[in-house]
């Protein structure tokens, strides 16, 4: 079997790699669950390529996920449940259905009216989404009421954000980004008061408070909590290299490096960044 630009060879290729007597013995065990972890990480490292600007990297990276969707349509098949085609039938459909001003006709010419066009579509979708699932007895939580339409699955700080900017549909969020700073001092002065008391399971309640209201301020300046914090994730891996390297240079190592040493190190990776900023 040769490689292809064509989709069809890797369903093949899962289908080979998914055959009971002559497929690989890891593919075959596989299920939804055991390779669910594998989806997740595959979308952060094609998340990683683009902030990298790596192209290859993102090809690659691009292509590891697009195994994802067909290892899970597989084992969809084998279960009588849909193929890949279904899968590509279904997003197809959505996005004809929610670009009207695209595909059919619509009055929404501005990106504002084609926002608004686009949430009216989905929440009619999962209106339909919810009564199928009721009817198929998967409808998950009846109570979950107005921020049900918000998955938990996702990351955390995303999920924080998605319920922010639901509530704020009616009218349940602050005006201004001055009245959430004053909620977040609030919020850590609660977290002082818990790390006094010293119960960890009211610091852990604190702590989500805060993040929670940190999240909100990123909200209001449309600064997105996620890209935010991993662009600090860079920034700091950035830094601690400086001070592996620095100290490497130095004869000295990081477990021999004093905290004194290291921070001296670490002011001096933030100097070099502003220089280079400059």
């Amino acid at each position: 079997m040769e490689a292809s630009k064509d989709i069809s060879r890797l369903i093949e290729i899962m289908e080979a790699l998914r055959q009971p007597e002559t497929g690989c013995p890891w593919d075959i065990v596989q299920t939804f669950e055991t390779i669910k972890p594998y989806t997740i990480e595959e979308a952060y490292e094609v998340a990683d390529a683009i902030e990298r600007n790596d192209m290859d990297d993102l090809c690659d990276e691009l292509g590891d996920l697009l195994l994802q969707v067909v290892f899970h349509s597989r084992i969809a098949e084998e279960m009588g449940e849909f193929s890949f085609g279904d899968v590509v039938n279904a997003v197809t459909t959505k996005m004809i259905r929610r670009h009207p001003h695209v595909f059919a006709k619509s009055e929404a010419d501005t990106p504002a009216s084609v926002k608004l066009q686009w949430d009216a579509i989905k929440t009619q979708e999962k209106r339909e989404r919810a009564e199928r699932r009721a009817l198929r007895g998967t409808g998950g939580d009846s109570k979950a009421g107005f921020l049900g339409a918000i998955q938990r699955a996702q990351p955390a700080l995303t999920e924080a954000l998605k319920l922010q900017e639901q509530a704020a549909r009616v009218g349940f969020d602050w005006s201004a980004p001055e009245p959430i700073l004053d909620k977040i001092e609030e919020e850590i002065a609660e977290l002082r008061e818990a790390l006094a008391e010293g119960k960890a399971e009211k610091v852990s309640d604190e702590l989500g408070d805060l993040i929670f209201a940190l999240v909100n301020i990123g909200r209001h300046v449309k600064a997105d909590p996620e890209n935010a914090l991993r662009g600090t994730n860079t920034k700091f891996r950035r830094r601690f290299q400086h001070i592996e390297t620095s100290l490497a240079e130095n004869g000295e190592t990081l477990e021999s490096a004093t905290l004194d040493r290291m921070e001296q190190l670490w002011q001096s990776a933030k100097a070099i960044e502003r220089q280079i900023a400059e």
